[in-house]
């Protein structure tokens, strides 16, 4: 594509090939903004509602054969012969080549039934009510574009992020990843690289990322033109910091969101949440939200927010206990519904349906409106303090079917087509990012003061603007399960995206079983792919009762720490009494979360104040160890701490079958840090596999040399006052600061500043503690509060008055 001319603009470059134009535009010292069209326009609409900081306008240079565009920290050189990109650092380190840009002509179809009357087919699936509208028919609305992007890597370059599939790949070199909305995938249009850059996508349609004998490239469906992003960073943090600079900052969740959340498939009556609610109390088990799973509403009113007042006669009452209890709760919503039930006349006789006559249109915002006015007034005023937005995709029922699962294009054809149908190829992976759009902002003017807290199993880039925490989906209960979600936290986490979490122990536990999911109809015998459990016995089965146990403990370090799933309850007192092993184990993981209260919350105030990310591979700190890099089972929960989940079985396989082997657990640790181990205070230098003890009570956790956690004792909520003292272990070895992060737990008085940003410093060789000031005084503030700070067996209380103040050790 050989390059003609080009024009320096007030806000870019605009470059001219023989084949279209590009259009360079500077986003940040280390963002560029690039374009490729065929059209006589740049257009500056954004898929992503991307948002574009201004900067110093760019340095341009022709230079023999190449064409120069320097922003503050990236630079670009295009080839005037071929038009290929190359990405450079200021110094002139290669970052990644571009081998070429694609543009074809495609129809943009839109579906209809135009002047015939709909011909509805009603499906009652395990993924919920589904409708399909039978003689719809395409017509072509307008020409658009398909794209490609084709990539030259470096040696050995790894290549991360791109949302959260089921596969379970970590690097995506060699591989092929279809980006699609599902039950068990969120597609985020983001990729990054462990050479110092990622690339940003500006696009809603259906993708695909291929590398292998026919090339390397990032395909995407259907585009305007191509828009994407470039964004340089010295480390991972700086990059997802550049992802979030466009696309938006991710708010603070309320504090009782980082405790325990207790849910299952499902509970059937506001009597019975209550029940498990005072049980956890009765034994002082830590809990902070009960969840209210399908079917509040009548029989038959699929998806209706309005309750079924037999089961729940007197909703706020029963949410008023809960609360004296100090447990919050959330209630389940879905986006389509069945018609004849009042919230499904209501959208249909304002138009504001898709044309499956079932869910309702999320982009438009006065459907968002109507929809939350329905959700306020049994469930909001009803005392439900969060939301759980299901099935947001909205369209992958086509493929929750069969006894094997199809194969990958075969999957993305199919549920990718049904969302190209409802929603146009152009919108096609963007419905969940628009739904929680219409929750956050509505609920934010009906209630200025509580913050949006929205579990959802879709999501896109820019969700994380509206108060949402992303799930994996329905899995099922297997040691190779349990794997693949750990990897695919990982490459969730790497796309920009900070919350995410997953239902412990797996969603579906027996194997081949069709069940009543809430729908009288549900009697096909026929085995679903995707019904795979390995405990026919549930907890009854000891196997089955330690893989939970460890996914248990690996859930203790995620945002959000939450169980979920069918086929077998999930309360603790399940899996055994105190003093029996299974019980102990989960009630020490229990323990151990909420002692990490105030670390954990720290970080969430980075998240929102750093752009930082909780949950992280360990490229993210370590990116130069090469074996680190590589690592896909183990990851940092924040800057602090190393978890490495045990993932096979030690004591009993299904159908509790008892094992003897070793209980330990080869770890690496990675090299240019020492390791202290959590439960034992061991000492380990960095760069080494180790066999660390893992019998059940723990899994191997280990603390970076040269950290600062604050702890708490006795916590049973999140936002409990307890007696004790607020707790400071210093592991020494290096200097180090941390920020204790303070707010009122709830509200967005934090946006104006109101909160306390602590810094704490540790200067390893004057053994010297430094606490920074404290402006507010906070439910749970260290201010006047009596502290304690411990480093190799010495202790040293003092009270913290809200002034700078040394503590030597």
């Amino acid at each position: 594509m050989k390059i003609t001319s080009y024009e320096k603009t007030d806000n870019g470059v605009v470059i001219f090939t023989e084949d279209g134009r590009f259009f360079i535009q500077g986003c940040g010292p280390k963002i560029l903004r690039c374009v490729y069209t065929k059209k006589d326009r740049i257009l500056q609409e954004s898929a992503l509602t991307i948002r574009r900081p201004s900067c110093p306008p760019l340095k341009v240079s022709g230079e023999g054969d190449g064409l120069r565009i320097r922003a503050q920290k990236a630079s670009l050189e295009i080839c005037k012969k071929t038009g290929h990109f190359t990405f450079r650092k200021p110094d002139g380190t290669l970052l990644l080549e571009l081998s070429g840009q694609e543009l074809s002509d495609t129809p943009v179809e839109v579906y209809s039934t135009g002047k015939e009357k709909p011909v509805i087919e009603r499906v009652k699936t395990v993924d919920g009510e589904r409708s399909f509208v039978k003689n719809l028919a395409p017509r072509t609305d307008h020409m658009a574009y398909r794209a490609k992007l084709y990539f030259s890597w470096q040696d050995e370059e790894q290549i991360h992020g791109l949302g959260q599939g089921e596969e379970g790949i970590y690097d995506y070199r060699g591989n092929v990843q279809y980006l699609y909305q599902h039950n068990m995938r969120i597609p985020i249009p983001f990729l990054v690289s462990d050479r110092g850059y990622g690339i940003l996508a500006d696009c809603g349609s259906l993708m695909t990322f291929g590398d292998d004998a026919r090339g390397s490239y990032l395909f995407l469906d259907t585009v305007e033109q191509l828009d994407y992003y470039f964004i340089a960073g010295d480390t991972l943090d700086e990059i997802v910091s550049g992802f979030r600079t466009l696309t938006g900052k991710a708010v603070m969740l309320p504090k009782w969101a980082f405790g325990y959340v207790q849910s299952k498939e499902a509970y059937k009556s506001q009597q019975e949440l209550v029940d498990v609610a005072k049980e956890y109390r009765k034994r002082k088990v830590p809990l902070d939200c009960i969840v209210q799973d399908w079917l509040t509403w009548e029989d038959g009113c699929w998806g209706n927010k309005v309750v079924d007042k037999t089961r729940y006669p007197d909703l706020p009452q029963a949410m008023e206990e809960l609360h004296r209890m100090h447990v919050h709760t959330m209630v389940s919503v879905w986006p389509n519904m069945n018609g004849g039930t009042e919230n499904h006349k209501e959208f249909e006789e304002a138009g504001y349906l898709l044309h499956d006559l079932s869910t309702y249109d999320a982009f438009q915002e006065e459907a968002r409106k109507m929809y939350w006015k329905q959700a306020e007034k049994d469930l909001f005023f009803g005392g439900f303090d969060s939301w759980w937005c299901d099935s947001t995709e909205p369209f992958s029922g086509a493929d929750w079917n069969g006894g094997e699962l199809r194969e990958p294009w075969e999957r993305y054809a199919l549920v990718g087509g049904e969302h190209k149908k409802f929603l146009g190829p152009l919108k096609a992976n963007l419905y969940a990012a628009a739904h929680a759009k219409g929750i956050y902002e509505n609920q934010r003017m009906a209630a200025p003061d509580k913050r949006v807290l929205n579990l959802t199993r879709s999501g896109y880039a820019s969700s994380q603007r509206y108060g949402t925490v992303l799930w994996s989906g329905d899995t099922c209960a297997t040691w190779k399960n349990f794997k693949i979600q750990i990897t695919e936290g990982l490459n969730f986490c790497m796309s920009g995206m900070p919350y995410w979490t997953l239902d412990i122990g797996g969603f579906f536990t027996v194997r081949e079983k069709w069940q009543n999911r809430g729908c009288s109809c549900n009697t096909d015998p026929a085995p679903k792919w995707f019904w795979k459990g390995d405990y026919e016995e549930g907890v009854r089965d000891l196997g089955y009762r330690e893989l939970y146990v460890r996914w248990f403990q690996y859930g203790a370090f995620l945002p959000m720490f939450r169980s979920h799933g069918t086929d077998t309850p999930r309360e603790i007192w399940n899996f055994g009494e105190p003093g029996e092993m299974f019980y102990d184990a989960l009630l020490s993981a229990l323990h151990l979360r909420y002692r990490l209260m105030p670390y954990i919350y720290s970080l969430a105030g980075m998240v929102y104040w750093e752009d930082y990310t909780m949950l992280r591979s360990l490229l993210f700190d370590f990116s130069q160890d090469k074996t680190a890099g590589r690592v896909d089972r183990e990851f940092m929960f924040g800057s602090s701490l190393l978890i490495c989940p045990v993932t096979e079985p030690m004591y009993y396989e299904k159908e509790s079958r008892p094992l003897n082997r070793e209980k330990t657990w080869k770890c690496y640790l990675p090299k240019g840090a020492g390791w202290y181990g959590l439960q034992d205070g061991n000492y380990y230098e960095g760069g080494q596999w180790i066999e660390a003890k893992a019998d059940i009570s723990s899994i191997p956790v280990f603390v970076k040399a040269g950290s600062i956690l604050p702890m708490e004792r006795g916590l049973t909520y999140a936002q409990e006052e307890v007696d004790s003292a607020l707790e400071f272990h210093i592991y020494p070895g290096r200097d180090v600061c941390f920020t204790l992060y303070e707010d009122a737990g709830d509200g967005y008085d934090y946006e104006q500043g109101r909160c306390n940003r602590i810094s704490l410093k540790w200067t390893d060789g004057e053994r010297l503690l430094e606490i920074g000031a404290a402006q507010y005084d906070f439910l749970q503030s260290i201010k006047h509060r009596k502290c304690v700070a411990v480093c190799s067996g010495i202790r040293k209380e003092f009270i913290y008055k809200g002034e700078p103040m040394k503590v030597s050790l």
